[in-house]
Parts: C-alpha cells; sequence; structure tokens
C-alpha cells in the first residue's frame, strides 16, 4: 500500500512566483518594447476594426442580455457597446483575433500575445471611468503598454520551450494565464492575491485543439482567445475578493498540471522574464493568414508577377514545389475539401493558389463566393510540401526565428521558374523599416472602414506620438473609437 499524500499546503510553485514577481517588480526601461507595443495596439485594434464588417464575429458581439449597459463600464471599440469588464473582453478578444491578422509568436508553442490585449483595455478602461466617478485618477495608456509587454513576455517566454499543442491543448490556455496575472496587478490585487489568481488560471479547464484542426477545424478558433481573456478576468476579480488559490497546482502528484495534462515534464524555460517577446513580436502586414505561411504567401505573390510578364497562366502550371518547415506541415498541409473560413486560412496550398491565381489574399478571399472558383482546388492538388531541415532548424533558432518557405514552378510545356524563397516575413523584426510604414497604412485603412474622416485624424494624432499616447487617460483614448 502506498504512503499517503502529505496534507501540509505547500509554498506556491516557482513558476507562478516568478510570473507574479516579474508582473509586480519589472521596471521596464525598453524603449524599443514601448515603441513596439504601441504599434501593436494601433495594429491589433485595426484588427478588430476590420472584423466588425463580417457578421459571423459581430452576431457574438454584445451584452449577454440585449440592451445591458454598465454605468462606468468598459466600452468596446467601433461600437456602441459599454459592458462588463469581463463580457467587454470577450468582445474585444473575439474581434480582434477574427480574421487571424493580429501579431504572432512562434516557437515550441505558437500564438499571438496581443489577444491579451482584449482583457487589457477592458480592465485598463473600466477601472478608469470607475476612478473617475469616485474622482480618482484613470490608468493612462502607458499603464496599458506595459500590461501589454509584460503579458506579451509571459505568454511568449513559456511558448519558447514547452509545446502545448504536442498534448493537444491549445495555446489560449497562455493567453489565459497572462492575461490573468497583468489584469490583476492593474486591478491592485496584492502579492498572494494575484499568485492565487494564476494558480487559478492553471486549474482551470483548457480548450482542446480540435477546432483548429482536420476534421473539426471551424470558427471557435476566432473567438477561444477572446473566450480566454475574458476568463482571466473573471478569475482576477475572483481572486481580489480573498478567495483561495492552489499553490502546488503545477507539480502536486498526480493531481496538478504537469500530472494530468503535461505528461509528468515540468515546464522549461530558455531566459528570465523581460522585454524579449514584444521586441521580437511578428506583425501580419500583408495577408490575413495563418503566420507559417505569411513568406509562402508572399512568394506566390512575386510568382504571380512573373507568369504575368511571362505570358503563363495557371492553367499551364503542372506542378508547385513547397519548401517548408517542420511546423507548416504540422499545421497547415491539408488536401481535401475545405468546408469554412477557417478552414482555408489554415491551408497553405489554399492560401498559394489564391494570390497565384488573383494576385492578392485578403480576408474576404476565405468565404465561400471566393472558394468556389474550381482553379483553386485544381492548383492544390498540383502542390506538395516537403520539409527542408534547415528551414526548421532555423525556425528554433533564437537568433533567426525565420518562418520560411520557397516555392517552385513547373509548367506543362516542362519549362519552370527559379525557386522563389522567402525567408523571413515583412512583419518579422529583421524587417521593421520595411514593414512599420505598411503596419501604419494597414491601421489608416482599418480605420478609414468605420469611422469618418475627422474621427479618423483625431485616433490618428494621438496614436503615431508615442508621448502623447502614453499620456492619455485610458477612457479617453477608448472613447475616441466609439461611433
Amino acid at each position: 500500500m502506498s504512503a499517503p499524500i502529505s496534507n501540509v499546503r505547500p509554498k506556491p510553485d516557482t513558476v507562478l512566483v516568478d510570473i507574479v514577481d516579474y508582473v509586480l517588480n519589472e521596471k521596464l526601461e525598453s524603449d524599443l518594447a514601448l515603441e513596439t507595443a504601441r504599434n501593436c495596439l494601433i495594429d491589433t485594434l485595426g484588427c478588430g476594426l476590420e472584423a466588425l464588417s463580417y457578421p459571423a464575429c459581430t452576431k457574438l458581439m454584445g451584452p449577454l442580455v440585449p440592451g445591458t449597459i454598465v454605468p462606468h463600464g468598459a466600452k468596446v471599440p467601433g461600437t456602441q457597446f459599454q459592458l462588463d469588464p469581463v463580457q467587454a473582453a470577450f468582445n474585444i478578444g473575439a474581434m480582434i483575433r477574427w480574421l487571424d491578422f493580429n501579431d504572432t509568436w512562434l516557437a515550441a508553442e505558437w500564438g499571438h500575445p496581443s489577444d491579451n490585449l482584449g482583457g487589457i483595455l477592458a480592465t485598463a478602461d473600466w477601472l478608469s471611468r470607475t476612478a473617475i466617478a469616485n474622482g480618482k485618477k484613470p490608468l493612462v495608456m502607458k499603464d496599458v503598454l506595459i500590461a501589454m509587454i509584460k503579458a506579451h513576455e509571459i505568454q511568449g517566454c513559456i511558448a519558447l520551450e514547452n509545446s502545448f499543442n504536442k498534448v493537444g491543448l491549445d495555446h489560449v490556455l497562455l493567453v489565459k494565464l497572462a492575461t490573468t496575472a497583468v489584469v490583476g496587478e492593474l486591478m491592485g490585487l496584492t502579492r498572494d492575491e494575484l499568485i492565487n489568481a494564476v494558480s487559478q488560471a492553471f486549474v482551470d479547464g483548457h480548450s482542446l485543439r480540435t477546432y483548429r484542426h482536420a476534421p473539426n477545424t471551424g470558427s471557435r478558433k476566432s473567438w477561444a482567445a477572446g473566450d480566454a481573456t475574458s476568463r482571466a478576468v473573471r478569475l482576477a476579480l475572483i481572486a481580489k475578493t480573498g478567495e483561495m488559490g492552489y499553490p502546488s497546482v503545477l507539480t502536486a502528484k498526480t493531481w496538478g498540471f504537469y500530472d494530468v495534462l503535461f505528461k509528468g515534464q515540468p515546464f522549461k524555460f530558455q531566459r528570465p522574464y523581460g522585454s524579449y517577446v514584444m521586441e521580437n513580436v511578428l506583425f501580419k502586414i500583408s495577408f490575413p493568414a495563418e503566420f507559417h505561411a505569411q513568406t509562402a504567401a508572399e512568394a506566390a505573390m512575386t510568382l504571380h508577377e512573373q507568369m504575368s510578364a511571362n505570358g503563363k497562366r495557371v492553367e499551364d502550371i503542372a506542378k508547385i514545389t513547397i519548401r517548408t518547415h517542420e511546423a507548416a506541415i504540422r499545421i497547415i498541409d491539408k488536401k481535401g475539401p475545405l468546408d469554412n473560413p477557417a478552414d482555408r486560412d489554415h491551408c497553405i496550398q489554399y492560401m498559394i493558389a489564391v494570390p497565384l491565381i488573383f494576385g492578392r489574399l485578403t480576408a474576404a478571399d476565405y468565404e465561400d463566393a471566393v472558394a468556389q472558383d474550381p482553379r483553386i482546388d485544381a492548383l492544390r492538388n498540383k502542390m506538395e510540401c516537403v520539409e527542408d531541415p534547415q528551414f526548421t532548424k532555423d525556425y528554433h533558432d533564437p537568433d533567426k526565428r525565420s518562418i520560411a518557405n520557397a516555392l517552385t514552378v513547373e509548367f506543362t510545356d516542362g519549362s519552370k521558374f527559379d525557386e522563389v524563397v522567402v525567408e523571413y516575413p515583412i512583419g518579422h523584426k529583421r524587417r521593421r523599416a520595411e514593414g512599420i510604414p505598411l503596419l501604419v497604412e494597414k491601421f489608416r485603412t482599418n480605420l478609414a472602414r468605420r469611422f469618418p474622416a475627422k474621427q479618423q485624424q483625431a485616433i490618428l494624432d494621438v496614436s503615431l506620438d508615442q508621448a502623447k499616447l502614453e499620456a492619455m487617460p485610458v477612457n479617453e483614448y477608448v472613447d475616441l473609437y466609439v461611433i
């Protein structure tokens, strides 16, 4: 008979303590991180504004009970909703993730750290409006930027060495964790309360990845992060009441996270928390596409131009070889029918076929009206993915973090074009100088989808000025986005 498990309550797991001490004590001094966070903020909000054009997204938005307005609640940009912070976090989180166009982090685990903005902005706005109503000072946008940097860092540093997808868990687990930590700090939780809150995030049920993969790929992947970031706000609020936590939630034998969900393995860490992730985050600038295909879509655009210049038609293509990295093959190499937009924007063959045919790849190109073009599936059937071990190695190299794809097109007459190789997408840190002007233009385009010219300019005047944005009260900035 085995010995009974000790009922002596242990000290909190080191992973919990490290997260909380970082959030409470780290004094961020990186101008690069703050500037990148500002660019991340406007890009993320712009993605949300574009998503408001899609009824599949907007049908999920608003209060749980129609007509509910919360005094001093958080406002949802681009709408007239004013909601409690939990529901506002869901709304903002769902809209910014809907079109798969916000930032990305690729490592052992991938994800989209700006998903955390749903909870951060909702909490900061609600706290600010409540503070003003009580005669106190609101938070300023620098507080939001710092919370973003810290949320990026928590999610990204854990993702560097720990693959949740390999045990069937979705990366939004890390959104829930990171958001819980930073919004808890914004709410003024004590150190012990914040440890309790973070432990609750690990105790929580966690999303399966099945909605991202064949044969079940579906639109939950577009609102899963909204769900996670809103749950985080809820957990932080619960902890603020003094609700207890679970100190060995990770390491408890048999019943802890490691034994139940991580095959008994503890988390591994490559580096301490700082500002590395925000400084190196990947922006999706050119295409609303799963990030492992960004360079493939760029290469396909180049090939489209070459074909036009040489009088070649897509009907003349006999074969396309996609030289790629292991993660792309595992996630987005798909054969057979694609049932919905969520299926299509996670298929590398689809994301190559559309730019080859049309010379573009937009959110609308995943809809049924475009997908029914028979040339798309005809081209998909002519494509073959081949792993290049060097591409895979460079993908994991912390000094490179490339996301390389290379396309070779062969034609029915026996001719072929030289292989087109793109190692780094335009949103990569190595292409920042080239990418940021395009990111700003993307933001301008998305503002124009929703607001009249005067309102667009008012948003731009603040959003493109680092000092002015950092000093602005959160509620005043969010009010700029109210229709």
